[in-house]
C-alpha cells in the first residue's frame, strides 16, 4: 500500500474502532516522546477530528529528548484545533517511588518503572477524559523483539502503528510532515539517565533487525532470535493455571 494510502487507511481504522465501541470513547490519549513513532500516531490519531490530548511526561529527562516532545507539541496543537496537550513532570512522583524502594533498587527495574509511571498517568487522564490510551509500538518492537517495557508502554487500548515495521513508520512521518529534528533523531527509549539509544541496546539497526525477521537466512538472524527469546514473555498470553474438572 502507498504510503499517503496507509495513512488514509490507519487513520480510518483509528476512528472506525471507536465508533464500533458499545461505550464510544471521548478521547484519544497518547503519551508523546519526542520519537518518531509517538509523533506519527499522535499525528494520525488528530487527523480522525476526534479530540486527542497528547502529554509529555519527563522523568529525569535528557534535555535534547524532552524539546523535541515539546516541539511536536507545539506543531501538533498549532496544526489542529482538536488537540489538547499538556506537559506533566513526573520528576517529584518518580524521587519518592525511587525513595521508598531504596531497599530494592535496581537500575534496569528503575528504567522500566518510568514507563510504568507514565502508563498510569495517561490511564488516569483517559479515564478523567472518557477516553482510551493509544499505544506508539511498531511491528518490529511489539511482535519481532519485545522491545517495550510490560504493563509499561505496551499497556494500551489500541495499536495503530503495530503493522508497520519502524522503517514504514519513517516513511509515514516524511508524508506527514513530521519535523524533521524528529526524522532524523537517534531512536532511544528515553528511560536511561545515559541517553543510550535503541541501537545501542539491541545492537542491530532497524533495518536489520526487519531484515532479520523476515528472512530466516539473515547473518543477523541470530542475534534477532537471541533478542527475541529473552522477551517472549512479553509477547505471549500470561501462563494460567488451569485446574482440571
Amino acid at each position: 500500500m502507498k504510503v499517503d494510502k496507509k495513512i488514509v487507511f490507519i487513520k480510518d481504522w483509528i476512528l472506525n474502532y471507536v465508533n464500533s465501541m458499545p461505550v464510544k470513547a471521548q478521547s484519544l490519549v497518547i503519551g508523546i516522546s519526542g520519537g518518531i513513532d509517538s509523533s506519527v500516531t499522535s499525528t494520525l490519531c488528530a487527523m480522525t477530528g476526534l479530540k486527542t490530548i497528547v502529554l509529555t511526561m519527563p522523568i529525569k529527562q535528557i534535555k535534547e529528548q524532552n524539546d523535541l516532545s515539546l516541539l511536536h507539541k507545539k506543531w501538533l496543537s498549532d496544526k489542529f484545533n482538536n488537540v489538547e496537550s499538556y506537559s506533566l513532570k513526573l520528576d517529584n512522583v518518580f524521587k519518592n517511588f525511587e525513595n521508598t524502594l531504596s531497599d530494592f533498587k535496581n537500575e534496569h527495574g528503575m528504567a522500566n518503572s518510568r514507563a510504568r509511571l507514565r502508563m498510569t498517568t495517561l490511564y488516569q487522564v483517559a479515564t478523567a477524559n472518557k477516553g482510551i490510551v493509544v499505544g506508539t509500538g511498531n511491528k518490529v518492537e511489539d511482535f519481532g523483539v519485545g522491545f517495550y517495557t510490560k504493563y509499561g508502554d505496551g499497556g494500551v487500548d489500541i495499536s495503530p502503528l503495530a503493522d508497520c515495521n519502524k522503517t514504514e513508520v519513517w516513511e509515514l512521518g516524511k508524508e506527514l510532515n513530521i519535523l524533521n529534528e524528529i526524522i532524523e533523531a537517534p531512536p532511544t527509549d528515553g528511560l536511561w539517565d545515559d541517553g543510550r539509544t535503541d541501537e545501542g541496546q539491541l545492537g542491530l539497526s532497524y533495518k536489520e533487525l526487519e531484515e532479520a525477521m523476515d528472512n530466516e537466512k539473515s547473518i543477523n538472524r541470530d542475534k534477532y532470535i537471541k533478542i527475541r527469546n529473552a522477551n517472549l514473555h512479553k509477547m505471549n498470553p500470561i501462563p494460567v493455571c488451569k485446574i482440571p474438572k
